[in-house]
């Protein structure tokens, strides 16, 4: 949704708040009709816009009427109930929806009606009680008025698309709606026992109730100071008019001679006609200051007081001890104010001087600071609930940013992060769709650690897939060494292992001589007429001979035994549990070898023979591989020596 249409949107529930409160006051009406644009808004089913067009209501109302202010946290509870019924449901069904009228009329009702009684007595228990007394009567007047609210929005609800009604749901967010799955998964990750949304709560919870008290005291002080401020000036313009009443020639007169001096009676009949012009002023009196104490020129008498008579000393009071030097010196003091058995006072005196600058005395008037006790906690209560609601409003929108530009943003990052599959090709593709299907657009830090994310996700990526086709190419790498290897240790002729191979044998049976774990025998053969062959019949066919004979030895004592160390020089290495086979397979050669060189059918190249030699290890005498070695080759020229004796060739 664009940001026109969701102004225009709201706009039009605030034009319907106050075309409603507009006909209810042309028409006399007794209901307020000014929450059906706020309810309407509401149950679209975001919080934030309800709550800004009922707040903005009140704030449009206020310059016509400010006790609106006041209210705005009734319109503030009414949205957030309303989203909250309404995410669950109850403007689907019009049943559901008439169940919202007697919810919102009591619920809501009932609190108008309290801060309405609070803002009148500044009490909490009276407000209560006076709710109790009030309710019944304005009862039916608010069902009234939530019934033509509640059907009006069901109405206009009916007409709006469903997509419109999704983007208000979404509003706020700056990322891509998220699916089902990642929608309940975050919401499981987001009321972690002190999770990043708590902390952020409780900072905004705590700051914002520490700048509205700070706001609050000093505005109290600022209120308090102020009326005071008046009613010093109050205080001072009435012991400016008891002055006037008073001759500074008479004053010595009036001292001495009391109610019998001329004109007294007169001049207290005045002074008693200033005192009840105001019921604040609690006592009168005229002093004169001197060191015995404070000598009676007037005194009024009142109803809880019988006043002093003229000539009285009277000692100085606790109060006004502070100033007695100036009182003496006939200098002013500033207003004194007092909480003591007379009452909760504030006493200004004003001296009184004759025409040669002379103090003659000093007119005190004792005003009462009840009434600055009961505007105080008038203003304190009115301010109460005026920051009630303005709290509740910054709270909902501070609550409403954390939660769509960093508690969600963060919570879809660790979900995907978290979920993130290495597997395979396939897994790394989806997994990256959904990340970058995030499009979070913070516009901050928040969406600089997304973008971060992404990279490295990619680098990621392209690593694995690196380090895929290096898996790849090492396997390769390992075949082609193996390949090279094998071709390295074995012989070009025959196929069987070659002498650098056999070296390598080597090493291997003194390892494990050297350990204790050897067990092996070795049997050289060395293959007889090679040279006779190749002078008679050609080298390949001597080639051939040798090949012969090595399938031979293969095929009796296995390929993966037999080592070419020379050129007509073979020999077999057995170990582990075919050693002690070793004599049977000496002897299956000799058999063979025989039964080649009798068959009269075979060529000269396809008859094998050979001399053999065979040595088994012997811990006791073979200190290495090679003792082993020279003991079988020889036995092998041994034999080789009793063939020559038996030929006749």
């Amino acid at each position: 949704m664009s940001v026109k249409k969701f102004l225009s949107i709201c706009a039009a529930g605030l034009l319907l708040n106050l075309v409603g409160s507009m006909i209810t006051k042309l028409l006399n009406l007794p209901i307020y009709f000014d929450t059906s644009g706020t309810i309407l808004i509401a149950a679209l089913g975001s919080y934030m816009p309800g709550i800004a067009v009922g707040f903005l209501t009140n704030l449009c109302k206020a310059p016509f009427d400010h006790m609106q202010m006041y209210f705005a946290s009734v319109s503030i509870l009414m949205a957030i109930l309303t989203t909250f019924f309404a995410r669950k449901g109850f403007f689907s069904h019009f049943g559901k929806a008439l169940i919202l009228i007697p919810v919102l009329a009591l619920f809501v009702g009932s609190c108008a009606l309290f801060i309405e009684k609070f803002l009148e007595t500044a009490s909490f228990l009276q407000s209560v009680n006076q709710v109790n007394l009030d309710f019944n009567k304005n009862l039916m007047y608010d069902f009234l008025d939530k019934i033509i609210s509640i059907l009006l929005a069901f109405a206009i609800l009916k007409k709006i698309p469903p997509n419109i009604k999704r983007s208000f749901r979404l509003l706020g967010q700056r990322q891509a709606p998220l699916s089902e799955e990642m929608r309940r998964a975050v919401e499981e990750e987001s009321y972690l026992s002190f999770s990043l949304r708590t902390k952020l709560l409780l900072i905004l919870m705590l700051s914002s109730f520490f700048i509205s008290l700070s706001f609050g005291v000093i505005s109290c002080l600022i209120f308090r100071d102020a009326t005071v401020s008046d009613r010093v000036k109050a205080v001072d313009s009435i012991v400016s008019v008891v002055l006037n009443e008073l001759d500074p020639k008479r004053i010595d007169d009036y001292l001495t001679l009391g109610r019998n001096a001329k004109d007294y009676s007169a001049v207290e009949a005045k002074l008693y006609g200033i005192k009840h012009s105001s019921t604040e002023v609690k006592y009168l009196y005229i002093y004169r200051f001197e060191e015995d104490g404070a000598h009676v020129i007037f005194d009024l008498n009142t109803t809880n007081v019988e006043a002093d008579k003229p000539g009285m000393v009277v000692d100085f009071e606790p109060g006004i001890l502070s100033y007695k030097d100036d009182l003496l010196s006939g200098r002013p003091v500033p207003p004194i104010i007092t909480d003591d058995e007379y009452g909760y006072l504030m006493t200004l005196y004003k001296p009184l001087y004759d025409s040669e600058g002379k103090c003659q005395c000093y007119a005190a008037i004792d005003f009462s600071m009840n009434t600055l006790t009961e505007y105080t906690q008038g203003f304190i209560a009115h301010l109460l609930v005026l920051f009630t609601g303005c709290f509740v409003f910054i709270f909902v929108v501070g609550l409403w940013f954390i939660e769509n530009h960093i508690i969600l943003p963060i919570n879809t990052m660790a979900y995907c992060a978290k979920n993130f599959s290495y597997d395979n090709v396939t897994d790394r593709e989806k997994n990256m769709a959904m990340i970058k299907g995030l499009k979070i657009q913070t516009g901050d830090e928040i969406e600089n650690l997304y973008s971060a994310m992404i990279r490295s996700a990619e680098n990621i990526e392209k690593y694995l897939d690196h380090l895929q086709l290096a898996k790849v190419q090492v396997a390769n790498m390992r075949v082609k060494v193996f390949a090279m290897d094998e071709l390295a240790h074995k012989d070009s002729l025959t196929g069987v292992r070659n002498k650098t191979a056999y070296v390598g044998m080597i090493n291997k049976l003194d390892q494990e001589i050297s350990e204790g774990s050897a067990e092996f025998c070795m049997v050289m053969i060395d293959v007889n007429f090679l040279k006779k062959v190749n002078d008679n019949y050609g080298h390949e066919r001597g080639n051939e001979y040798l090949m012969n004979a090595c399938r031979l030895i293969s095929s009796v004592f296995g390929a993966e035994h037999v080592y070419r160390i020379g050129g007509d020089e073979f020999v077999v290495v057995v170990t582990g549990d075919k050693v002690s086979l070793c004599r049977y397979f000496v002897k299956q050669f000799q058999m063979e070898m025989e039964r080649k060189n009798t068959n009269a059918l075979l060529e000269p190249w396809e008859r094998v023979s050979a001399a053999l030699g065979i040595a088994f290890y012997d811990p006791n005498i073979d200190k290495s591989a090679d003792d082993v070695f020279k003991r079988a080759d020889k036995e092998m020229y041994d034999n080789k020596i009793a063939m020559k004796a038996q030929r006749t060739d």
